[in-house]
């Protein structure tokens, strides 16, 4: 089942909510995104529940998915291709 969370913009603090590695994941995503010198002004991340794992999305289709058995974030690139 899918479950609509919320949304943030980019720079915002993320949703208390989540695990703290997909707060980590996101902060990483956006410093990376700040390095290159990438306009974010006006994106936001999604943040939608799928079977009780959060996945956050981006604007450019980055995701930032939960792997609750490892405690760790997997973070997908958008890719054009």
């Amino acid at each position: 089942m899918i479950q609509l969370g919320t949304r943030w913009a980019v720079g915002d603090e993320t949703p208390s909510r989540l695990p703290q590695v997909v707060s980590d994941a996101i902060e990483g995503v956006e410093a990376a995104l700040a390095e290159e010198d990438t306009d974010t002004s006006g994106w936001n991340w999604t943040l939608t529940w799928l079977e009780g794992k959060p996945v956050c999305e981006l604007d450019d289709g980055t995701l930032v998915e939960y792997d609750s058995d490892a405690d760790e974030a997997i973070v997908t690139p958008y890719d054009e291709d």
